[in-house]
């Protein structure tokens, strides 16, 4: 049996910190974000990983900054400038009981480094060391990331990310064949869309059934607040929710998620 990522009944995760975007004032993927979403009561946190050209890690979604300028071509200190956060100094901050799930993002650039020198490969380290002290997931779209991370840290738990609309039966297959404990999709990989017939997607309950099934959990990323109460319903491990105040506050008041 593999041990459990998230303890149930579903477990909130913030995207990148309070939410997408500005949320009380909080800009996504800064300290103030993350530390705010703790205030708030989550105790998992979704947290973007990019890489600059000299191997520092830091929590960036998109590959360009606001001005265009990439940031795998900007050394550690130039990032800084830019008022990027260092992924080390983020976890320095969190208080040791908060998870955190690394979603990997493989640049371009990494198709030019070898295996061991990529965005994944030197998260390893720094993801080992976040297990022991913390719950620890590391997460990517990207396959081959995902195999990187497991020769660079073994001991850490893994998911496989699916985009909007990726078909859910082949991620359910994936996510059981492959050496990974979370397959992550997309809410719209969920419900029936102009991208997917109706008889195509199976009932929550059935998805849920198969991936635990096969002893898997099934993280969700950015359902509707609708769509949230159904997959807490359905028994999903764990929900990457946006405005995690709003959330929080259907919570409290006892409404589904």
């Amino acid at each position: 049996m593999i041990p459990r990522i998230f303890p149930r009944p579903a477990t909130l995760v913030g995207h990148r910190g309070l939410g997408k975007g500005l949320v009380q004032g909080h800009r996504e993927n800064t300290a103030g974000s993350f530390l705010a979403a703790v205030d708030a009561g989550l105790q998992w946190l979704e947290v973007d990983v990019r890489r600059t050209r000299d191997d520092e890690l830091f929590v960036v979604h998109d590959a360009a900054l606001a001005d265009g300028t990439f940031l795998a071509e900007l050394t550690g200190e130039q990032a800084r400038q830019y008022g990027a956060l260092p992924v080390q100094d983020l976890l320095d901050r969190l208080p040791p009981e908060v998870g955190v799930v690394f979603d990997v993002k493989s640049s371009l650039e990494d198709a030019g480094r070898a295996a061991d020198a990529t965005t994944a490969a030197l998260l390893g380290t720094l993801a080992t060391e976040s297990a022991r002290r913390r719950p620890t997931l590391a997460q990517s779209f990207d396959p081959a990331a995902l195999r990187q991370l497991r020769q660079a840290a073994p001991q850490v738990p893994l998911g496989l990310l699916t985009w909007l609309h990726f078909p859910i039966g082949q991620a359910v297959a994936a996510a059981a064949h492959l050496d990974i404990q979370v397959l992550a999709v997309h809410a719209g990989s969920l419900w029936p869309t102009t991208a997917a017939e109706p008889q195509d997607v199976p009932s929550l309950e059935r998805i849920v059934a198969l991936v635990h099934g096969a002893e898997r959990e099934l993280l969700v990323w950015c359902p509707t607040a609708e769509q949230a109460g159904h997959l807490v319903a359905a028994g999903v491990d764990a929900i990457v929710i946006d405005d995690v105040p709003s959330q929080v506050r259907r919570l409290a008041a006892g409404c589904p998620v």
